[in-house]
């Protein structure tokens, strides 16, 4: 438990870390993460993280602890369900794709943690962004082609396709992508598809290629060889933090 800040006590409420967070979309019961600032002056942003295609996991515990302690309140948000978590590779690429191949479906996922996020005591909802990696890279992108209420989303290493409903722009939130130079899950054309969709859309976005990252290049878990086509690279873990923080300075 992190001591409780003056605006928390002055609210009665102890801003706490590591929490357990349940909430909703409908019918649907799914289990989030959050995490508060030990220490707030005031309202503070709020930042959405959504996680790989595993699911909630460790690595987005530990990415809302550490936006916790940059003095954000951040919630890790379950896409999948309450109690839904793939055993393997296999059933984790069929879950992902169920919410890559309904984006409206996903969407609404998105927005459901959103709003468990502008839910939470201290948040400002007037500065508000998401974050995500991998397959939660997609879902960040997919909050800014929908217009989301949100000042930016940052992609760590996501997919860049759209879905099949073209976008309309303008798109409003600014957009940072952090991908990894030589990640073979994203091929030339696709990434320069990208490209075209932000300038259609008239997009603010910032693209960021990190030379010798593969895919999944923040993620310990990932190992070190990235002739596997995922690897952890420390440098470009290291650089894509630094950049999303400049990015937050810059839109919150």
């Amino acid at each position: 438990m992190r001591i409780p800040s003056v605006f928390s006590v002055l609210l009665g409420l102890p801003l706490l870390a590591g929490q357990p967070l349940s909430y909703s979309d409908g019918p649907v019961r799914l289990a989030g993460y959050l995490a508060r600032p030990a220490a707030v002056a005031g309202p503070v942003p709020g930042v959405l993280v959504i996680h790989q295609w595993m699911g909630v996991s460790d690595h987005e515990r530990g990415v809302a602890d550490r936006l916790a302690e940059l003095g954000y309140v951040a919630v890790a948000a379950d896409i999948y369900g309450e109690g839904v978590r793939p055993k393997d590779s296999g059933e984790a690429a069929a879950l992902a794709g169920k919410y890559k191949g309904d984006r409206n479906l996903y969407r609404q996922r998105i927005r459901a943690g959103l709003e468990a996020l502008k839910a939470q005591p201290g948040v400002d909802p007037s500065r508000l962004a998401v974050i995500g990696f991998c397959f939660g890279g997609t879902g960040a992108l997919e909050a800014a082609r929908a217009n989301m209420p949100v000042r930016g989303v940052v992609s760590f290493h996501g997919g860049l396709d759209a879905g099949p409903e073209p976008t309309v722009g303008p798109i409003r939130p600014k957009v940072l992508v952090c991908h990894g130079d030589d990640d073979p899950t994203m091929s030339p054309q696709v990434v320069a598809g990208f490209h075209d969709e932000m300038r259609k859309a008239k997009a603010d976005y910032v693209f960021i290629a990190y030379s010798g990252a593969v895919h999944g290049f923040t993620q310990r878990s990932a190992g070190d060889d990235p002739s596997k086509g995922v690897a952890y690279q420390e440098a470009a873990a290291r650089r894509s933090w630094q950049h999303m923080k400049d990015f937050f300075t810059e839109i919150f």
